[in-house]
C-alpha cells in the first residue's frame, strides 16, 4: 500500500475517505459484503472504520490492517465503540505478521485499487486464511464498457495523486480468480450515484 508522512495524506484525505464513502448507499453495499463474515476477521485497508457497524454478531474478533496513521487515528472513536474486540495495526497487506490459517474471514473493501502489489495482496489473504475460510470484497475497478475504460485508462494517473494510489483500471474479478480463489458468489454493477469510471463494482465472497 501506498504510505508516507505527508500532510494531505495523514490529514485532508482521511476526512475525504469519510465525506465520500461514507455514503449511505454504499454504506448498504458494505453490509451485504459483511454479512458472512465469521469467526476471526482480518480486514485490510481498514481505513477510518466505516465497516465497523456492518459485521454480524457471528464475528469474534478483527484484526484491522491499515497504511495510514491518519487513517487510523480518525477510526479510534468507531473502534472504541465496536461491538467487538478491534486490534488495529499500522502496515502493509502486502506483508502481515501473523501465522498461516490464522482468520476465518478476509475482508478487502475499496483496498485493492490502492495497494502496490494487488496479487501479492491476495496471495498473503490466501495464505492468512483457514480451510473453508472465505475472503469477501467490495472493489471498484476496469469496467467492461470501452468508452468507460478509455476513460477510466485517461484519469488513472491524476486518480492516483488525488486519491492516494488508488488506481481505477484494475480488473478485480480477474485478479482474484488469477490469485487462487473461485467466487462463491458475486455481482457486478454500476454503483447508484458513483461516476461510471469509478463506480464499476465487484461485491463477492470467495474461496481459496
Amino acid at each position: 500500500m501506498l504510505s508516507g508522512p505527508g500532510f494531505y495524506q495523514r490529514r485532508v484525505f482521511p476526512w475525504l475517505n469519510d465525506r465520500f464513502c461514507g455514503d449511505e448507499r454504499l454504506q448498504q453495499l458494505r453490509a451485504e459484503t459483511l454479512r458472512p463474515a465469521r469467526g476471526r476477521v482480518l480486514e485490510i485497508g481498514f481505513g477510518t472504520g466505516l465497516n465497523l457497524p456492518h459485521y454480524p454478531p457471528a464475528v469474534d474478533s478483527i484484526v484491522a490492517v491499515e497504511p495510514n496513521a491518519g487513517m487510523l487515528a480518525r477510526a479510534r472513536p468507531r473502534i472504541a465503540a465496536a461491538a467487538m474486540p478491534v486490534e488495529a495495526i499500522e502496515g502493509d497487506a502486502e506483508a502481515i505478521a501473523m501465522p498461516d490459517a490464522s482468520f476465518d474471514t478476509t475482508v478487502s473493501v475499496l483496498t485493492l485499487c490502492t495497494v502496490t502489489d494487488p496479487m501479492r495482496v491476495l496471495s498473503e489473504l490466501r495464505r492468512l486464511l483457514r480451510p473453508r475460510g472465505r475472503l469477501l470484497l467490495l472493489e471498484h475497478g476496469l469496467a467492461p464498457d470501452p468508452g468507460v475504460a478509455r476513460w477510466q485508462h485517461r484519469l488513472n494517473r491524476l486518480e492516483r495523486v488525488l486519491a492516494c494510489g488508488c488506481n481505477l483500471d484494475r480488473p478485480v474479478a480477474d485478479l482474484v480468480r488469477r490469485s487462487g480463489f473461485g467466487f462463491e458468489s458475486a455481482r457486478q454493477f454500476y454503483g447508484p450515484g458513483i461516476p461510471r469510471t469509478h463506480g464499476w463494482l465487484t461485491l463477492g465472497c470467495a474461496r481459496a
